[in-house]
């Protein structure tokens, strides 16, 4: 059976926002943190990576120097020629769009709100955000299977839990595979990146920024590294991915092309290549044109298992300290980034307040 849906007057919807001529006060965000790199402007700077011949030989020793290559640089890159059958990603993505087409009440019947694990929500479903996203989103909680709770997955369109079942199932495989080639560069065994997820999760978040009044105040999403070992993600033609290798002091948009995966490496696989292998520092821009949408999925290590270097190279030291549990990594990263976004608001709260004080004094 359905969850009962949430009063869809209480929630604030993007797609519902057509006509509205200016952006929510909820959306806007501090200056340095807007875009400065147009959703179109794309680069070719990411590397592209086919995937043909990674079964063995010459080509996957091409193919593992490649993408090590791209990780050591920038921790993302695009492959082709994956395997991931091109229909079923088309299938994926046509009823990804029909659902975000629903009336509010439809999509708010999977509302995340108060903890749920899986769903629909706006911006992130994160407690506690200083400046919300211009997003709408579904989350699939897909492996392991047994824990799959199919009463958070939307029975419309009709369809589409049989091909997210299948989508997560193939990309689990593609996930693999990476993982291996990715094992292989560091100089350890094709499956020690497998192993040291233990029981490897898989989150599928299929990501729709409507058209937006006013994009230049706000980001469909904001600047972040995923927390998990590597993130597989799907996207349109429109464009709006962007990535940094400089600490945000330039930015790219990652040029789209039709059918492949950007592979963004999380931080779990920063910690255990010992800081070789970057952890993909990007952001999600939006546009007043069209809408956008993209799937990334999501291959998270099991919550309790160790992260630590698996391969420290002769003259460097382990960049932590001791070994810590996946789940307490990623709870002090989201409490580090909420307290963060806490700080920010209450020095612009204090600075207002100071500028309204010096206005009554006639300063």
């Amino acid at each position: 059976m359905a969850p009962a849906a949430a009063s869809s007057a209480a929630v604030f919807l993007p797609t519902a926002a057509a006509g509205e001529a200016t952006l929510r006060p909820s959306f806007v965000r501090e200056a340095d943190e807007r875009p400065r790199v147009a959703h179109d402007h794309f680069s070719g700077e990411v590397p592209v990576v086919s995937l043909e011949g990674i079964g063995g030989g010459a080509r996957r020793g091409e193919i593992r120097a490649r993408v090590a290559a791209a990780c050591e640089d920038w921790g993302i890159f695009q492959v082709v020629d994956h395997g991931v059958d091109a229909a079923l990603v088309a299938d994926m993505a046509r009823l990804a769009r029909e659902f975000f087409a629903l009336p509010p009440e439809e999509k708010l019947r999977y509302d995340m709100a108060g903890g749920k694990k899986g769903g629909f929500t706006v911006s992130s479903h994160l407690q506690g955000e200083a400046v919300q996203d211009w997003r709408e989103l579904v989350t699939y909680f897909s492996y392991p299977v047994e824990s799959r709770d199919y009463s958070r997955w939307p029975n419309k369109p009709a369809a589409w839990r049989a091909v997210v079942e299948q989508y997560s199932e193939q990309l689990m495989g593609l996930a693999c595979k990476l993982l291996g080639v990715l094992s292989e560069a560091m100089g350890l065994e094709t499956d020690a990146l497998a192993r040291a997820c233990v029981d490897m999760d898989q989150k599928v978040v299929v990501n729709f920024y409507p058209r937006c009044p006013q994009p230049d105040l706000t980001l469909g999403l904001k600047r972040h590294t995923d927390p998990g070992t590597i993130t597989l993600l799907l996207q349109d033609l429109v464009g709006g991915l962007q990535a940094t290798r400089d600490g945000g002091r330039t930015w790219i948009t990652v040029q789209p092309i039709d059918g492949a995966f950007v592979v963004n490496l999380g931080d779990h696989g920063h910690f255990l290549s010992n800081g070789r292998f970057k952890n993909a520092d990007h952001q999600a821009v939006v546009n007043s044109e069209c809408s956008r949408l993209s799937i990334a999925t999501f291959q998270n290590p099991a919550p309790d298992a160790a992260v630590y270097p698996l391969a420290v190279r002769e003259g460097e030291a382990p960049i932590l300290e001791e070994p810590i549990t996946f789940a307490e990594m990623y709870r002090r990263k989201m409490a580090r980034d909420l307290e963060l976004g806490k700080l920010k608001k209450q020095g612009k709260e204090k600075k207002e307040k100071q500028m309204l004080q010096q206005s009554a004094n006639g300063v």
